[in-house]
């Protein structure tokens, strides 16, 4: 078994570079991970200020806390410094089992709950529109006036374009 790990160990590389675009070998590699079960939480991995936090941009770094911890956790560290920020994300994501996007398998997504639940807001707020789209008739009788047009006098609304102008 292990001879047969290493062997197929040598012909994977999930690596995620932006200047190399793999998508076969990438689907390959999230292929065997789905059928393995491979969990990076349960491997040990979590973000600390060495391996995630210390390499990414602060707006990821909030971005991670605030699909971990919500949206009152990210604002209490928005205004950091990145190094205090990502101090302070590794105290907050901590047990979290929060993952960054290349290590989630499709399964286990930490977004998709938050995702599903926006979507049924989407499809709520659809509801409404179609609700909306049967205006009354003094909101559908358009009788060519505009409300953006001011109502005064053509000479003076010349003369403040020209101004602006």
């Amino acid at each position: 078994k292990a001879l047969f790990a290493h062997c197929a160990s040598l012909s994977l590389n999930a690596v995620v570079e932006p200047w190399n675009k793999r998508p076969g070998a990438l689907a390959h590699a999230d292929e065997l991970a789905a059928t393995l079960g491979f969990d990076m939480v349960e491997a040990g991995w979590s973000p600390t200020l060495d391996n995630y936090l210390g390499r990414v941009t602060k707006a990821r770094i909030v971005q991670a806390v605030r699909e971990a911890r919500g949206e009152d956790s990210a604002q209490l560290i928005d205004h950091m410094k990145k190094d205090l920020m990502a101090r302070e994300a590794a105290r907050l994501l901590e047990g979290s089992n929060w993952l960054p996007e290349p290590l989630r398998l499709d399964g286990d997504d930490a977004v998709g709950e938050a995702a599903e639940a926006v979507a049924d807001d989407v499809t709520d707020e659809t509801a409404l529109d179609s609700d909306a789209a049967e205006l009354p008739a003094f909101l559908a009788d358009d009788t060519g006036t505009s409300s953006d047009e001011p109502v005064t006098d053509a000479g003076e609304e010349a003369d403040h374009l020209q101004a602006a102008e």
